[in-house]
């Protein structure tokens, strides 16, 4: 099991950037896969970014070249830096981690870009 808290959401310009993290509640060194999902009411949540354990990263085709993924393993804690941003990144992001198998998810922090 883990608990992940994720902060850094707010209110942005369109153009500016924003960092989001997610701490989690044990070591994350042996989760093969974390990530960031985002949804808006009414849709279905999407994946963003996601890292597995050595390294290896994906993204939505809608956000590669803005955004990027990060993961430090001494301070048990996913990053996404997002930069570039536009009013459709607006959306309530999630971070993610799946455990054998079984996916956990953080209470979600609100990301909203306007001008």
């Amino acid at each position: 099991q883990v608990q992940l808290v994720e902060s850094g959401g707010g209110l942005v310009q369109p153009g500016g950037s924003l960092g989001l993290s997610c701490a989690a509640s044990r070591s994350i060194a042996s989760i093969y896969a974390m990530g960031w999902y985002r949804q808006v009411p009414g849709q279905q949540r999407e994946l963003v970014a996601r890292i597995t354990s050595i390294g290896r990263r994906n993204y939505a085709d809608s956000v590669k070249g803005r955004f990027t993924i990060s993961r430090d393993n001494a301070k048990n804690t996913v990053y996404l830096q997002m930069n570039s941003l536009k009013p459709e990144d607006t959306a309530v992001y999630y971070c993610n981690a799946v455990i054998n198998e079984m996916n956990y998810w953080g209470q979600g922090t609100q990301v909203t870009v306007s001008s």
